[in-house]
């Protein structure tokens, strides 16, 4: 019976905002740029040397909730002006849809999908041809 209201709608995008708002907390008080952070590092990063797509992510998102959003278009300017839109977009509307009782799924045409997967392979290769 304990089981059946975690069954909510609600329950799974309220949980992935509450752990955001902890992991945004402690990014707001530790500075990835400084060693011995507590921050996880990119395993494509650390396998193989080269930048993957969100690669900078942690900064970037550490230099928006400081509001330099210069310094976070510098750490990965495609995850700033497509993925965090998109992010936000598709989270906010998990929790609508939630909040109302409703399961969200987001179906993606089989073009969008390439179009992402596309997107994220051209930014990798021009990011790690640029350095």
């Amino acid at each position: 019976m304990a089981a059946r209201r975690f069954r909510h709608p609600a329950v799974p995008p309220l949980a992935a905002l509450a752990a955001g708002l902890a992991g945004a907390v402690h990014l707001w008080h530790t500075d990835p740029h400084e060693g011995g952070a507590l921050l996880p590092r990119c395993p494509v990063n650390w396998a193989t040397g080269l930048d993957c797509p969100a690669c900078g992510g942690t900064r970037m998102a550490y230099h928006l909730l400081h509001a330099d959003v210069p310094a976070a278009f510098q750490d990965n300017a495609l995850l700033l002006v497509a993925g965090v839109p998109l992010g936000a977009w598709l989270g906010a509307r998990w929790l609508w849809e939630g909040l109302r009782g409703r399961r969200y799924r987001p179906r993606f045409a089989r073009w969008q999908a390439a179009l992402v997967v596309g997107g994220a392979v051209a930014w990798a290769v021009f990011r790690n041809l640029a350095q």
